[in-house]
Protein backbone atom coordinates (compact mmCIF):
# COMPACT_ATOMS: atom_id res chain seq x y z
CA UNK A 1 0.00 0.00 0.00
CA UNK A 2 1.35 3.42 -0.96
CA UNK A 3 1.84 6.15 1.65
CA UNK A 4 -1.03 8.15 0.12
CA UNK A 5 -3.36 5.15 0.39
CA UNK A 6 -2.34 4.48 3.99
CA UNK A 7 -2.95 8.08 4.96
CA UNK A 8 -6.36 8.12 3.26
CA UNK A 9 -7.25 4.97 5.22
CA UNK A 10 -6.10 6.59 8.47
CA UNK A 11 -8.14 9.74 7.80
CA UNK A 12 -11.25 7.68 7.06
CA UNK A 13 -10.82 5.84 10.35
CA UNK A 14 -10.37 9.08 12.28
CA UNK A 15 -13.46 10.62 10.69
CA UNK A 16 -15.56 7.55 11.42
CA UNK A 17 -14.31 6.72 14.93
CA UNK A 18 -13.02 10.07 16.19
CA UNK A 19 -9.62 8.58 17.09
CA UNK A 20 -7.16 5.84 16.15
CA UNK A 21 -4.42 3.94 17.97
CA UNK A 22 -0.99 3.24 16.50
CA UNK A 23 -1.17 -0.42 17.56
CA UNK A 24 -4.49 -0.92 15.73
CA UNK A 25 -3.20 0.74 12.57
CA UNK A 26 -0.04 -1.39 12.59
CA UNK A 27 -2.18 -4.53 12.67
CA UNK A 28 -4.75 -3.37 10.11
CA UNK A 29 -2.27 -1.91 7.62
CA UNK A 30 0.40 -4.57 8.04
CA UNK A 31 3.22 -2.03 8.36
CA UNK A 32 5.72 -1.11 11.05
CA UNK A 33 5.11 1.07 14.07
CA UNK A 34 7.57 3.60 12.65
CA UNK A 35 5.68 3.81 9.33
CA UNK A 36 2.37 4.51 11.06
CA UNK A 37 3.91 7.17 13.30
CA UNK A 38 5.48 8.85 10.28
CA UNK A 39 2.10 8.89 8.50
CA UNK A 40 0.45 10.40 11.57
CA UNK A 41 3.12 13.08 11.80
CA UNK A 42 2.61 14.03 8.14
CA UNK A 43 -1.17 14.24 8.58
CA UNK A 44 -0.73 16.26 11.74
CA UNK A 45 1.59 18.72 9.96
CA UNK A 46 -1.04 19.14 7.23
CA UNK A 47 -3.66 19.98 9.87
CA UNK A 48 -5.85 16.96 9.07
CA UNK A 49 -5.74 15.35 12.52
CA UNK A 50 -4.12 15.82 15.92
CA UNK A 51 -1.32 13.45 16.88
CA UNK A 52 -1.51 12.34 20.52
CA UNK A 53 0.33 9.81 22.66
CA UNK A 54 -0.26 6.37 21.18
CA UNK A 55 -2.36 7.52 18.23
CA UNK A 56 -4.31 10.45 16.83
CA UNK A 57 -7.66 12.20 17.20
CA UNK A 58 -9.89 14.28 14.95
CA UNK A 59 -9.80 18.05 14.96
CA UNK A 60 -13.03 18.71 16.86
CA UNK A 61 -12.74 22.48 16.55
CA UNK A 62 -12.75 22.45 12.77
CA UNK A 63 -15.74 23.76 10.84
CA UNK A 64 -15.57 20.68 8.62
CA UNK A 65 -15.04 18.11 11.40
CA UNK A 66 -17.66 15.39 11.15
CA UNK A 67 -17.37 12.37 13.47
CA UNK A 68 -18.93 9.09 12.44
CA UNK A 69 -22.37 7.94 13.55
CA UNK A 70 -21.03 5.56 16.22
CA UNK A 71 -18.94 8.28 17.85
CA UNK A 72 -21.77 10.82 17.91
CA UNK A 73 -24.19 8.24 19.29
CA UNK A 74 -22.09 7.91 22.44
CA UNK A 75 -22.30 11.65 23.25
CA UNK A 76 -25.07 13.27 25.36
CA UNK A 77 -27.18 10.10 25.25
CA UNK A 78 -29.48 11.08 28.12
CA UNK A 79 -30.08 14.50 26.58
CA UNK A 80 -30.86 13.04 23.17
CA UNK A 81 -33.34 10.57 24.64
CA UNK A 82 -35.12 13.32 26.58
CA UNK A 83 -35.23 15.57 23.51
CA UNK A 84 -36.64 12.73 21.39
CA UNK A 85 -39.29 11.95 24.02
CA UNK A 86 -40.49 15.56 23.86
CA UNK A 87 -40.24 15.98 20.08
CA UNK A 88 -42.20 12.86 19.16
CA UNK A 89 -45.32 14.41 20.66
CA UNK A 90 -45.29 16.96 17.84
CA UNK A 91 -45.92 14.24 15.24
CA UNK A 92 -49.60 13.30 15.04
CA UNK A 93 -51.04 10.09 13.58
CA UNK A 94 -51.44 10.32 9.81
CA UNK A 95 -48.95 13.13 9.33
CA UNK A 96 -46.27 13.31 6.65
CA UNK A 97 -42.93 14.14 8.28
CA UNK A 98 -39.35 14.50 7.11
CA UNK A 99 -36.38 13.53 9.28
CA UNK A 100 -32.77 14.55 8.67
CA UNK A 101 -29.71 12.44 9.42
CA UNK A 102 -28.10 12.51 12.86
CA UNK A 103 -28.00 10.75 16.20
CA UNK A 104 -30.69 12.89 17.86
CA UNK A 105 -33.02 12.31 14.92
CA UNK A 106 -32.16 8.60 15.13
CA UNK A 107 -33.36 8.61 18.75
CA UNK A 108 -36.49 10.40 17.54
CA UNK A 109 -37.04 7.80 14.80
CA UNK A 110 -37.13 5.07 17.44
CA UNK A 111 -40.13 6.90 18.97
CA UNK A 112 -41.74 7.73 15.61
CA UNK A 113 -41.96 3.99 15.01
CA UNK A 114 -44.86 4.02 17.49
CA UNK A 115 -46.87 6.77 15.75
CA UNK A 116 -49.59 5.19 13.59
CA UNK A 117 -50.21 6.03 9.96
CA UNK A 118 -47.32 8.41 9.38
CA UNK A 119 -45.29 8.83 6.20
CA UNK A 120 -41.61 9.49 6.84
CA UNK A 121 -39.27 11.00 4.26
CA UNK A 122 -35.60 10.82 5.23
CA UNK A 123 -32.07 11.05 3.83
CA UNK A 124 -30.75 9.01 6.76
CA UNK A 125 -29.88 5.35 6.31
CA UNK A 126 -30.05 4.85 10.09
CA UNK A 127 -33.46 6.51 10.45
CA UNK A 128 -34.93 4.53 7.55
CA UNK A 129 -33.48 1.31 8.96
CA UNK A 130 -34.93 1.70 12.45
CA UNK A 131 -38.38 2.48 11.02
CA UNK A 132 -38.14 -0.40 8.56
CA UNK A 133 -37.25 -2.82 11.35
CA UNK A 134 -40.35 -1.72 13.28
CA UNK A 135 -42.33 -3.25 10.41
CA UNK A 136 -45.53 -1.22 10.81
CA UNK A 137 -47.78 -1.83 7.78
CA UNK A 138 -49.55 1.50 8.38
CA UNK A 139 -46.35 3.52 7.95
CA UNK A 140 -44.67 4.54 4.69
CA UNK A 141 -40.91 5.12 4.67
CA UNK A 142 -39.31 7.02 1.78
CA UNK A 143 -35.50 7.06 1.59
CA UNK A 144 -33.79 9.49 -0.75
CA UNK A 145 -30.86 8.46 -2.89
CA UNK A 146 -27.50 10.17 -2.77
CA UNK A 147 -23.89 9.90 -1.67
CA UNK A 148 -23.27 8.50 1.82
CA UNK A 149 -21.42 10.66 4.40
CA UNK A 150 -19.57 9.57 7.59
CA UNK A 151 -22.76 10.32 9.54
CA UNK A 152 -24.77 7.95 7.30
CA UNK A 153 -26.60 10.76 5.52
CA UNK A 154 -27.46 10.52 1.83
CA UNK A 155 -26.57 13.83 0.21
CA UNK A 156 -25.94 15.53 -3.11
CA UNK A 157 -27.96 16.21 -6.28
CA UNK A 158 -29.93 12.94 -6.17
CA UNK A 159 -31.09 13.59 -2.61
CA UNK A 160 -31.94 17.23 -3.32
CA UNK A 161 -33.89 16.32 -6.47
CA UNK A 162 -35.93 13.75 -4.56
CA UNK A 163 -36.74 16.18 -1.74
CA UNK A 164 -37.95 18.84 -4.15
CA UNK A 165 -40.84 16.56 -5.14
CA UNK A 166 -42.32 16.10 -1.66
CA UNK A 167 -44.35 18.23 0.75
CA UNK A 168 -44.65 17.34 4.43
CA UNK A 169 -46.32 18.67 7.58
CA UNK A 170 -43.26 18.60 9.84
CA UNK A 171 -39.52 18.57 9.25
CA UNK A 172 -37.33 17.32 12.10
CA UNK A 173 -33.72 18.45 11.69
CA UNK A 174 -30.67 17.71 13.82
CA UNK A 175 -27.82 20.19 13.55
CA UNK A 176 -24.05 20.30 14.02
CA UNK A 177 -24.09 23.76 15.57
CA UNK A 178 -26.20 26.81 16.37
CA UNK A 179 -24.98 30.37 16.67
CA UNK A 180 -26.68 33.79 16.79
CA UNK A 181 -24.94 34.99 13.63
CA UNK A 182 -24.47 31.78 11.64
CA UNK A 183 -27.78 30.16 12.61
CA UNK A 184 -28.05 26.39 12.35
CA UNK A 185 -25.02 24.90 10.63
CA UNK A 186 -23.55 21.70 9.18
CA UNK A 187 -19.91 20.57 8.66
CA UNK A 188 -20.57 19.03 5.23
CA UNK A 189 -21.39 21.24 2.23
CA UNK A 190 -23.40 18.60 0.38
CA UNK A 191 -25.31 17.62 3.51
CA UNK A 192 -26.09 21.28 4.18
CA UNK A 193 -27.56 21.62 0.68
CA UNK A 194 -29.65 18.52 1.29
CA UNK A 195 -30.82 19.78 4.69
CA UNK A 196 -31.94 23.05 3.11
CA UNK A 197 -34.01 21.09 0.58
CA UNK A 198 -35.46 19.05 3.44
CA UNK A 199 -36.45 22.23 5.29
CA UNK A 200 -38.07 23.71 2.18
CA UNK A 201 -40.25 20.61 1.86
CA UNK A 202 -42.04 21.23 5.16
CA UNK A 203 -44.71 23.54 6.50
CA UNK A 204 -43.14 23.53 9.95
CA UNK A 205 -39.50 23.21 11.06
CA UNK A 206 -38.60 21.47 14.32
CA UNK A 207 -34.91 21.53 15.27
CA UNK A 208 -33.81 18.87 17.75
CA UNK A 209 -30.37 19.38 19.29
CA UNK A 210 -28.64 19.24 22.66
CA UNK A 211 -27.02 22.14 24.50
CA UNK A 212 -23.46 21.24 23.43
CA UNK A 213 -24.21 22.50 19.91
CA UNK A 214 -24.62 26.10 21.10
CA UNK A 215 -21.70 28.25 19.89
CA UNK A 216 -20.52 25.56 17.45
CA UNK A 217 -20.26 26.71 13.83
CA UNK A 218 -20.09 24.31 10.89
CA UNK A 219 -18.86 25.30 7.46
CA UNK A 220 -22.32 25.90 5.99
CA UNK A 221 -25.54 27.42 7.32
CA UNK A 222 -28.76 25.52 6.73
CA UNK A 223 -31.26 27.93 8.34
CA UNK A 224 -31.47 31.10 10.40
CA UNK A 225 -32.46 30.73 14.04
CA UNK A 226 -35.76 32.51 13.39
CA UNK A 227 -36.70 29.99 10.70
CA UNK A 228 -37.28 27.34 13.37
CA UNK A 229 -40.90 27.02 14.44
CA UNK A 230 -39.85 24.85 17.39
CA UNK A 231 -36.48 24.11 18.95
CA UNK A 232 -36.28 21.18 21.35
CA UNK A 233 -33.15 21.14 23.50
CA UNK A 234 -32.05 20.27 27.03
CA UNK A 235 -31.60 22.03 30.36
CA UNK A 236 -27.83 22.22 29.95
CA UNK A 237 -28.36 25.26 27.73
CA UNK A 238 -26.87 28.43 29.26
CA UNK A 239 -29.04 31.32 30.42
CA UNK A 240 -27.63 33.55 27.67
CA UNK A 241 -28.41 30.97 25.00
CA UNK A 242 -31.94 30.53 26.35
CA UNK A 243 -32.51 34.27 26.10
CA UNK A 244 -31.22 34.49 22.53
CA UNK A 245 -33.01 31.39 21.29
CA UNK A 246 -36.21 32.23 23.15
CA UNK A 247 -36.34 35.52 21.26
CA UNK A 248 -35.55 33.96 17.88
CA UNK A 249 -37.52 30.73 17.49
CA UNK A 250 -41.29 30.64 17.73
CA UNK A 251 -41.26 28.05 20.51
CA UNK A 252 -38.35 26.90 22.67
CA UNK A 253 -38.91 23.58 24.45
CA UNK A 254 -36.40 22.73 27.18
CA UNK A 255 -36.26 19.27 28.72
CA UNK A 256 -34.45 18.12 31.85
CA UNK A 257 -33.04 14.60 31.39
CA UNK A 258 -32.64 14.13 35.14
CA UNK A 259 -36.16 15.05 36.28
CA UNK A 260 -38.10 14.63 33.06
CA UNK A 261 -39.49 18.16 33.44
CA UNK A 262 -40.30 20.14 30.30
CA UNK A 263 -41.02 23.81 29.73
CA UNK A 264 -41.97 25.79 26.64
CA UNK A 265 -41.26 29.45 25.93
CA UNK A 266 -42.89 31.21 23.00
CA UNK A 267 -40.94 33.61 20.84
CA UNK A 268 -42.86 36.60 22.14
CA UNK A 269 -41.15 36.30 25.52
CA UNK A 270 -43.90 34.51 27.44
CA UNK A 271 -42.96 32.79 30.65
CA UNK A 272 -42.35 29.02 30.56
CA UNK A 273 -45.54 26.97 30.40
CA UNK A 274 -46.53 23.34 30.39
CA UNK A 275 -45.51 21.58 27.20
CA UNK A 276 -48.45 21.31 24.83
CA UNK A 277 -48.67 19.29 21.63
CA UNK A 278 -49.67 21.48 18.68
CA UNK A 279 -52.76 20.74 16.69
CA UNK A 280 -52.10 20.26 13.00
CA UNK A 281 -53.98 19.07 9.97
CA UNK A 282 -52.06 16.34 8.18
CA UNK A 283 -51.90 16.21 4.44
CA UNK A 284 -50.66 13.66 1.97
CA UNK A 285 -47.07 13.48 0.79
CA UNK A 286 -46.44 14.03 -2.90
CA UNK A 287 -43.85 11.42 -3.92
CA UNK A 288 -44.14 11.79 -7.68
Amino acid sequence: MLARQRQAFILDRVREDGAVRVADLVRELGVSDMTVRRDLEMLDERGLLEKVHGGATSLSGSAVFEPGFAVKSSLQQAEKDAIADAAVGLAEPGMAVAVSAGTTTYALAQRLANVPGITVVTNSIQVADVLHRAGRPDQTIILTGGVRTPSDALVGPFAVAALRTVHVDLVFVGVHGMDPRSGFTCPNLLEADTDRALIEAGRRLVVVTDHSKWGVIGISSIARLDQADTLVTDAGLSAEARLILGGAVRELIIVDPASGARSAVSGDGDQPTELRSPVGVPHAVDAR
